[in-house]
């Protein structure tokens, strides 16, 4: 088992990262269909919360291209959500409103500080997603 199967095994068995770098801070596993294979593509993303919504961000460890999710979930919104012991059908969206952004982000940067130097090192705007439940499995 690679170290990001490890990871999804313990986020699905314990509901948290338990050791290593990852440990203690909040991740869900999120599956997008893939827009060119059309297959299933797990990811596993940092959160916060804003409200009822989840919110991620496309940082790729502050990589120079967005991870390729992000484009697969403008073109299939649709995912399946794993987070905290539940698994839920929710809606993915780019935040576009450059307030909401800025807030997102900011509120994102202060959970996991490490993100914030992850713009200059990347050379672009890292992009923050909302995910909305829209029902439980």
């Amino acid at each position: 088992m690679d170290w990001t199967q490890t990871l999804m095994a313990d986020l699905r068995s314990t509901g948290e990262i338990s050791s290593g770098p990852l440990a203690g801070k909040p991740h869900l596993i999120m599956t997008s269909i893939g827009a060119r294979t059309g297959q299933p593509r797990e990811a596993i993303l940092s959160f916060i919360r804003d409200g009822e919504k989840y919110v991620v961000a496309g940082t790729a460890s502050g990589a120079p291209k967005d991870p390729a999710w992000v484009h697969s979930v403008e073109v299939d919104p649709m995912v399946k959500v794993e987070a905290k012991g539940r698994t839920f059908q929710a809606r993915a969206q780019v935040v576009a409103d450059e307030a909401t952004y800025q807030r997102l982000r900011n509120a994102h940067v202060e959970s996991r500080p490490d993100f914030a130097a992850y713009p200059a090192k990347a050379g672009r705007k890292i992009p923050v997603i909302t995910l909305e439940a829209i029902a439980s499995e």
